[in-house]
């Protein structure tokens, strides 16, 4: 997602995705070791042959619901074990098409620019109905949610004032002195800094990349003024509980980003994908922000926990 200074500081987690989860807290988005070793079973389960796996992100909301799928899929007799912080899209991509893990929560609009990085389509709808013809032979995804969580431009109500920044077409005029927050992969990636530069003619100063996926390292920087603008998740709890500025994005630089779930088509029974439709029919983005808060906030929720009393409040398990 970003550019120039290499400055590496640990940070939010809605790596890519995504996504953005976590934020009142120094995140445990990145494990240690093979992320693609020792799945842990979920919801009770015991592992064993012929389960699913379902992986996660790096960052805590992909964490999140892919303990919510992987509870729905046991609920419904489906056998299946998680496999977290498995890393960017770029690398949970390829696990699922090689078959390591069989399922992984993903957002549709960075999905599509993942596999078509010249795709126009930016409405969830049309996102939507492009993504099956463009995802290579035995990927496919389900149904979306209504829950969505984009990237977003975000800066302190300080710096929103002193620049009359409402929209990025605003903060265009000023992005040659402004330094940004957000994972190493935006400097490359369609919507990051190449679609800032086509989309609005802005050029930032220099990125401090972060891997906490706008989390409580990237808020810090942030509130502290050591970046100007940082790119945090949309569902995540700081930017209500900091009063942060959302910057308008009027050209549609960050596509429609509806949680999905994507899979590998060879081991996903229709049983599955009944429960990973269930979940989809059912989450909302109030529940991804309530969701980051008990996990990324002074709650500090583990994961599992959150999304198995989610799955239980909404009644996805007895």
């Amino acid at each position: 997602m970003n550019h120039p200074v290499h400055t590496t500081i640990t940070r939010r987690g809605l790596g890519g995705l995504a996504a953005g989860v976590g934020i009142a807290l120094a995140l445990s988005a990145c494990s240690s070791g093979s992320p693609l070793s020792s799945p842990t079973t979920s919801a009770g389960s015991a592992a064993a042959g012929g389960s699913l796996v379902v992986g996660s992100a790096d960052f805590p909301e992909s964490q999140i619901i892919a303990e919510i799928y992987a509870g729905a899929l046991n609920a419904a007799g489906v056998t299946a074990t998680t496999k977290p912080n498995i890393g960017s899209r770029e690398i949970y991509f390829k696990a699922v098409q090689d078959g390591s893990v069989d399922v992984v929560p993903d957002y549709s609009g960075n999905l599509l620019s993942f596999v078509n990085t010249e795709a126009p389509e930016v409405s969830a709808d049309d996102i939507f109905k492009a993504l099956p013809e463009k995802l290579p032979k035995g990927v496919a995804v389900l149904e979306p949610s209504k829950a969505e969580d984009k990237d977003a431009m975000v800066v302190t109500k300080a710096t929103a004032e002193k620049y009359q920044l409402k929209s990025i077409e605003d903060l265009a005029k000023v992005c040659k002195d402004l330094t940004m927050a957000a994972p190493a992969t935006f400097e490359t990636r369609s919507y990051g800094f190449p679609g800032l530069k086509t989309n609005y003619g802005c050029e930032l100063k220099a990125l401090k990349p972060f891997s906490d996926g706008g989390g409580n390292l990237t808020l810090k920087a942030l509130l502290n003024d050591e970046v100007q603008v940082a790119d945090i998740f949309t569902t995540t709890p700081s930017i209500a509980d900091n009063d942060l500025v959302v910057l308008e994005d009027p050209k549609s630089n960050f596509k429609a980003q509806q949680v999905l779930p994507l899979y590998n088509e060879a081991k996903v029974t229709d049983k599955a994908k009944e429960a990973l439709n269930s979940v989809s029919k059912t989450l909302t983005t109030e529940d991804l922000i309530n969701l980051n808060r008990a996990v990324s906030g002074s709650q500090k929720q583990n994961a599992k926990d959150a999304a198995a009393a989610w799955l239980k409040d909404k009644g996805i398990v007895k």
